[in-house]
């Protein structure tokens, strides 16, 4: 499977290392001084489940270079979502599926009217941890979570089981 990982910080950084280390064809879309990182000395991962090197990664700042992949891992800001839909373009074929693993509740409905909702995973991610580093994220909890699926984006499911503003504790 081909997968661009756009965004190589701490989140995009350590999933993609994951998935290159397992063997996946990983791309990074990356800019500034996580993309001169990757570039000269690869990536490192920083795990409670074990740290581990890729020496050689391939990442770019160009996803036209790239062409069309099956899977795209987005690993922005929130508020970086709508200039992140117009560069992806290039990465999206018949076939390809965005997984957004990023901060804020907006990211699914956005790709989905972009790039229609048949292209768009719902996905969450925990990584308890930082990017000590460019191209160096580190991981400090026993085990991060992801998990993929329409079910992931229920928010009236969320909603109906959050406590009202009256019963939070204080």
């Amino acid at each position: 499977m081909r997968i661009a990982v756009f965004g190589a910080g701490g989140v995009g950084g350590y999933f993609g290392g994951r998935l290159a280390k397992a063997g996946e064809d990983v791309v990074f879309i990356a800019r500034g001084a996580h993309l001169r990182a990757l570039q000269t000395s690869g990536l490192r991962v920083d795990d409670t489940l074990g740290d581990f090197v890729l020496p050689h990664v391939n990442a770019t700042d160009d996803p036209a270079q790239v062409g069309t992949v099956d899977a795209v891992l987005l690993a922005v800001k929130g508020w970086q979502t709508a200039e992140a839909v117009q560069a992806l373009r290039p990465l999206i074929g018949p076939e390809t599926f965005v997984v957004p693993l990023l901060n804020g509740v907006e990211a699914a409905d956005e790709l989905s009217a972009a790039f229609g909702a048949r292209h768009v995973v719902g996905g969450l991610c925990g990584v308890y941890g930082s990017s000590s580093a460019p191209a160096s994220p580190s991981a400090s909890r026993p085990t991060s979570l992801s998990r993929c699926g329409r079910s992931c984006f229920s928010w009236s499911h969320l909603a109906a089981s959050a406590p009202s503003p009256a019963r939070r504790p204080m």
